[in-house]
């Protein structure tokens, strides 16, 4: 074997090594940090949301969709307004008439889910939620799209089975005291 096949072969070994290592650690560091649990329903509730409300001025012709498929417009601002005080969150999310799904919105922040819509069917909208009781707790101040977004669930709306797909749409959220 001559010198650069020997000054290959160890930058080979080098680099596996590292990249072994690098794994390792990784593996270690997310054992105590798990993904957060899923608590999308596998089948749309029952009721929609209370808060819904119609959509003005709404009446597009619905989308075409695959046999087996769906289709959805959505309508939404990419920030929501969390007031601690009152319960509440402000926020523009809506389910256009065109759409052929029904839909559920969570709101996300560093991975904790803080708040999920009851259903929404086309056509309507929600400006307002309540937040749970039992909501993480959050500080005030403005958190980032890097660490905040909706997570759009869609829902048969003859069966009420959820779809496959899901949409993450980054926002920022802002909590008042």
């Amino acid at each position: 074997m001559n010198k650069k096949t020997s000054l290959i072969l160890v930058a080979l070994l080098a680099t596996v090594t590292v990249a072994c290592v690098t794994a390792v650690i990784a593996l270690l560091v997310n054992r105590n940090n798990p993904p957060p649990p899923d608590i999308s329903p596998d089948y749309a509730p029952m009721d929609e949301e209370p808060n819904a409300e119609t959509i003005p001025h709404n009446t597009d012709d619905k989308m075409e969709q695959p046999e087996g498929g769906g289709a959805v417009s959505l309508i939404y601002t990419a920030a929501a307004t969390v007031d601690l005080s009152e319960g509440k969150v402000s926020l523009l999310f809506g389910n256009p008439q065109k759409s052929n799904q029904d839909v559920v919105v969570q709101i996300v922040v560093k991975d904790q889910i803080i708040l999920q819509s009851g259903r929404l069917t086309p056509g309507h909208r929600v400006t307002t939620l309540d937040l749970p009781k039992d909501a993480p707790l959050l500080g005030a101040g403005t958190y980032d799209e890097e660490n905040c977004k909706f997570v759009v669930l869609y829902y048969d709306p003859v069966t009420g089975e959820k779809a496959i797909l899901r949409t993450e749409i980054p926002i920022t959220v802002t909590v008042k005291e």
